[in-house]
């Protein structure tokens, strides 16, 4: 009888068949199958190794497979695999052609700690910004407000050239904060807060008058709810509402805030009541409002939307006044000129609108020469109104000119996205020696930390 007939069994496995057909191995199945000592099988067919390997190879423990063979060699053969390596020569080349990796030469000792930091960025030793994004900027005469995904909220001080941290409110927003704001040319004594968990907390600046400069802190003066229901567009004047963006009228009496619905609430800080609501489409049923701002004077009140529409509501008559075109993509940041004869809009189409606000007309708009520009997530104007600065998501801080309508200056410190970038108020004495009276920035986002220019005046 054959030997493929006495072989049962449909188990399948890889066996060496090269062991098959050396005499030794022959001889032991022999052995096995009663054929007496010294007797030997014929060389077997490929095909007979194979229905072999499927059945018999199991009862013979002794015999190595294939992994088995391979462990020994399996390391020495990667050991042996050539590694490409760049040589000398060419890394000289690429290093002479100016496609090097730049040295980062712009370092400096952190005069707190004295470790080694890089310049205009906080120092990472002994003033660990934020241990998540950084969503949001505030800045008053002599501090820096910051926001982020985490609970607390940060001040650092800008009357120093190192910008220490003066301050860490813990557990501010429980779930993150994602908007903070001070009223620009106030006293810097308020803000106020939104976190994602919809509250709305106003701060003010507490002076403790025996502890001197060292007892002046932010603390908590009021907490506006969120609504139990946001969709039901809450207008009992107690509760928040589902709020988004924030900003403050720049006598800090007054507070303007945003919803999901299209809804811009205005808020009195003294009464600590709603006093006006304006509507951007039919009852609850507006576009997301994605920003707010007030102009200086308090007379307007302006809201970008995620349908590209940019609205402009007198806060005297208490009714909107100008409906703006010219984006037709999400805007995501508004901001009215100083003199409030402007008024800037931009969001995910990548320019920068700008409007008369004496009659609302669209006069122009700022734009970089690019075919796919990032989103842009910031804009603020410096103090005079000559110049303006944007934010955008491909890290890239952008100063502009608004009367010649040019971009004289772009600064990539970050590959991450940038959420906001906000101008310094211009004080009459220099920071440090060596820092000189300009204007200074500031800008945050993805990268966790705190970006500090200032005009290169050489002063």
């Amino acid at each position: 009888m054959r030997l493929r007939e006495l072989l049962k069994g449909d188990f399948l496995r890889i066996f060496p068949l090269a062991a098959l057909a050396s005499n030794n191995f022959r001889q032991g199945v022999a052995q096995r199958w009663g054929k007496g000592e010294g007797s030997t099988l014929p060389r077997w067919s490929i095909f007979d190794a194979i229905i072999f390997s499927a059945t018999v190879a199991p009862t013979f423990p002794l015999i190595p497979s294939i992994p088995e063979l391979l462990e020994g060699i399996w390391e020495g053969i990667l050991k042996a695999v050539p590694k490409k390596k760049t040589s000398h020569m060419k890394r000289r080349h690429r290093q002479m052609a100016g496609k090097a990796l730049k040295d980062v030469t712009s370092l400096c000792k952190c005069p707190a700690c004295g470790e080694l930091k890089r310049m205009h960025f906080l120092c990472p030793h002994c003033a660990y910004t934020h241990p998540a994004e950084i969503f949001s900027l505030a800045p008053t005469p002599t501090s820096l407000l910051s926001a982020s995904g985490s609970s607390a909220l940060r001040i650092h001080s800008t009357a120093d050239a190192s910008f220490p941290l003066q301050q860490t409110i813990p557990d501010a927003h429980k779930l993150g904060c994602h908007h903070v704001c001070t009223a620009r040319g106030g006293v810097g004594a308020v803000a106020a807060s939104v976190g994602f968990g919809g509250e709305i907390k106003v701060w003010r600046l507490r002076k403790d008058k025996d502890a001197g400069d060292a007892g002046t802190e932010w603390a908590l003066d009021w907490e506006i709810a969120p609504a139990k229901n946001p969709g039901s567009g809450d207008r009992s004047g107690t509760a928040g509402g589902d709020v988004w963006a924030v900003a403050l009228s720049a006598d800090e009496g007054y507070l303007a805030c945003t919803t999901s619905d299209g809804r811009v609430h205005v808020w009195d800080l003294a009464g600590r009541e709603r006093i006006q609501t304006y509507e951007t489409g039919a009852r609850g049923g507006g576009s997301f409002a994605m920003a707010v701002d007030l102009s200086v004077d308090g007379r307007l009140t302006a809201s970008g939307h995620e349908s590209g529409g940019v609205y402009v509501f007198n806060n005297d008559a208490g009714r909107m006044v100008y409906s703006l075109s010219g984006l037709t993509k999400p805007v995501r940041a508004v901001a009215f000129s100083p003199g409030c004869k402007r008024l800037a809009a931009a969001g995910n189409a990548g320019i920068i609108a700008l409007y008369d606000m004496e009659h609302g007309e669209h006069v122009g708009n700022l734009t970089t020469p690019s075919d796919r520009p990032a989103w842009i997530t910031s804009l603020d104007w410096n103090d005079t109104g000559d110049y303006l600065i944007s934010g955008s998501l491909d890290g890239k801080v952008r100063v502009w000119d608004v009367s010649r309508g040019v971009c004289v200056a772009t600064h990539s410190e970050t590959e991450g996205a940038l959420w906001s970038v906000k101008w310094l108020p211009k004080t009459e004495r220099a920071l440090a020696p060596g820092l000189g009276k300009g204007e200074m920035f500031a800008a945050a986002g993805a990268s966790r930390s705190i970006s500090f220019y200032r005009e290169a005046t050489g002063s």
